[in-house]
């Protein structure tokens, strides 16, 4: 394999002893290492991996979410984040309110959710035995969490607060 110099950045080419800095480099972070320290809601888990914070980020913020057996996570949204969400195991639902009533999506592994911003909802996670886990992305470097009283419908997403 031969190495040659980036000509987008000729300082990290070969025989340069300069440590890329944060955003020009790859970050590896291990599952063992994700932090609880992120917003949280309750009836669930959240666990922080690419972030502003733990690499860098500009403009991403990935993690997990845990919600244990026969749980349900409080109502909360993210508010202008657009979330990403992917079941790794467990069939959690995730509920919102659609103006005429609540909503239930039915979900299990491999199934991805996506929630617009602001947008009100829940996770439930209604297995007796099992805990579901999903893995999230949002288009913003901080996990938001805006935790609700309860679950409304959203009335105008271009004025959302």
């Amino acid at each position: 394999m031969s190495s040659t110099t980036d000509p987008f950045h000729p300082d990290l080419g070969p025989g340069t002893d300069a440590t890329p800095p944060a955003h020009a480099r790859v970050h590896l972070v291990r599952g063992a290492d994700l932090s609880a320290d992120t917003a949280q809601t309750s009836g669930m888990s959240r666990r922080e991996a690419v972030s502003g914070r733990t690499v860098g980020s500009h403009k991403l913020w990935t993690g997990e979410t845990h919600v244990a057996p026969a749980t349900n996570s409080g109502d909360h949204h993210h508010g202008e984040a657009e979330t990403s969400i992917y079941v790794v195991s467990g069939r959690p639902r995730f509920v919102f309110h659609d103006g005429t009533g609540e909503v239930v999506l039915q979900t299990e592994p491999g199934d991805y959710v996506f929630v617009p911003p602001y947008v009100p909802h829940r996770e439930e996670n209604p297995d007796p035995d099992n805990p579901a886990v999903v893995v999230i992305s949002r288009s913003t470097q901080e996990g938001i969490v805006v935790n609700l009283p309860a679950l409304t419908p959203l009335t105008d997403p271009e004025t959302a607060p």
